[in-house]
């Protein structure tokens, strides 16, 4: 950049006041014109985080990808961005792996020996794949975000210490803070309700495919097209994703106690393990006989038969 051209700052979040305390002076002294402050956390988490939990996008079984997520929101208009939807820690003590983290560390959640005795139950709404309410109350993306951080935060839930495989090559540790995020409350609510409605086939291609679809956005690859080729199937085939899912807090822990859709291929007339008229349980004997037939077959040639 030329130095007669304008440049700005622009800082991303909804700040409380004391942080904005001496930030246009320091923008100033980098070579800036102006600051600018505006609130694009609606855009952010509907754009960015809600799509990485349509797919179910976690890297290496346990990176959230919120710092990643940010990375195509910076590359659209900000030269700065603090997002508070994560909180990530790396360096210092962290450097050596067995060390475990300081509790000060920890912004967003208490430490679960700490948190209530009593769980907390919440029902979260959704609708195509993205959570639309809580407790029956319809919130905005960020909201639904916001509230559930507060809320998982408080029972110590969405802690994660995690050695990672750089994009360079290196290993490197990082704890990261997410209590109402694309890997705790949300991500465990989303995926009970596609056991609900996705059949098998889809559910494992969208396993499959999620592996590179976090991959991407890891390497900062958001506007790739094979990442948006793999988003308009996400999108597709959880049109049906929609219900509900009620979870219990408690202590660092998730765990569902009910989900409900109006799209759900589970029938108790036929799951049932009594016989019943739509299933009948001795037609299993004629497919556990054809289904085991690759091997009764490779067995005879084993035995030279």
């Amino acid at each position: 950049m030329k130095e007669s051209e304008p440049s700005l700052a622009f800082l991303k979040e909804e700040p409380r006041i004391q942080e904005l305390e001496g930030l246009e002076q320091k923008a100033k002294a980098s070579g800036a014109s102006q600051l600018v402050v505006k609130d694009l956390n609606e855009e952010f988490v509907r754009n960015f985080v809600f799509p990485c939990l349509r797919a179910g996008a976690i890297y290496e079984r346990k990176y959230l990808l919120g710092t990643s997520m940010a990375r195509p929101v910076i590359a659209n208009r900000v030269d700065l961005v603090r997002l508070l939807k994560l909180f990530f820690y790396i360096g210092d003590i962290l450097e050596d792996p067995a060390n475990e983290p300081k509790e000060d560390m920890y912004m967003m959640s208490v430490d679960p020996k700490d948190a209530p005795n009593q769980p907390e139950y919440v029902k979260i709404g959704i609708v195509e794949g993205l959570p639309i309410s809580l407790n029956g109350k319809e919130l905005s993306p960020a909201s639904v975000l916001s509230e559930l951080n507060e809320v998982g935060g408080r029972h110590g839930i969405g802690r994660i210490d995690m050695v990672e495989n750089r994009l360079v090559g290196m290993k490197s540790r990082g704890v990261y803070e997410t209590p109402g995020g694309s890997r705790t409350i949300l991500l465990a609510a989303a995926r009970e309700l596609e056991s609900l409605i996705l059949d098998h086939e889809t559910m494992q291609i969208k396993v499959i495919l999620v592996l590179k679809y976090a991959e991407l956005v890891y390497a900062g690859r958001w506007f790739d097209p094979l990442r948006h080729s793999m988003d308009a199937f996400m999108k597709e085939i959880t049109k049906t994703t929609t219900g509900s899912v009620t979870l219990k807090l408690y202590k660092g822990s998730v765990n569902v106690t009910g989900r409900e859709s109006p799209y759900s291929l589970y029938r108790e007339d036929i799951s049932s393990f009594e016989s019943g008229q739509i299933y009948d349980q001795a037609d299993a004997a004629g497919f556990i006989r054809l289904y085991g037939l690759p091997m009764r077959v490779r067995a005879m040639l084993e035995k030279g038969h």
